[in-house]
């Protein structure tokens, strides 16, 4: 099951960020930072346990451009098509919302490609995003690699 995250889980999804930038997958994020997004979060929750078993958000950045964020699936349940489904429910979400093109900054090409996202120059994103990446320890040498999905 996939649902928007709550406060109760930000603690969780911390954690599975955390393990997953550990092993260079995606950037760690401050768990303040997280509390104050916790809006863009979904999550997947284990039918059974209730178990949160992996994250992604979608942070809108204007009227027609969202991103996909902090996408993270726990070790023990990778390969299981949960940060698939993820992706299906952001995108879902996206339309819904109007937005038309949705972009990621990502170390995982391949598996964005899946969707539909393409490779674009990062110099296209628009100035506000950058407010996030000036915080970054990897400022200004990013090596993520800029995709976009136009819907």
């Amino acid at each position: 099951m996939i649902r928007k995250a709550t406060l109760r889980d930000v603690k969780t999804i911390h954690k599975i960020i955390g393990d997953q930038a550990i092993h260079g997958h995606l950037l760690p994020r401050a768990v303040s930072e997280l509390y104050a997004q916790v809006r863009d979060f979904s999550v997947v929750i284990d039918d059974d346990s209730g178990d949160i078993l992996a994250c992604g958000a979608l942070h809108l950045v204007w009227e027609d451009l969202a991103e996909v964020r902090s996408l993270a699936v726990g070790s023990a349940f990778q390969n299981k098509g949960l940060g698939g489904r993820l992706v299906d429910a952001l995108l879902t979400e996206s339309r819904q919302m109007g937005v038309n093109r949705v972009f990621v900054l990502t170390y995982r090409r391949s598996f964005f490609e899946r969707f539909g996202f393409q490779i674009m120059d990062k110099g296209l994103l628009p100035h506000k995003i950058w407010a996030d990446c000036i915080k970054c320890t990897k400022f200004p040498e990013c090596d993520e690699i800029a995709m976009v999905k136009v819907l």
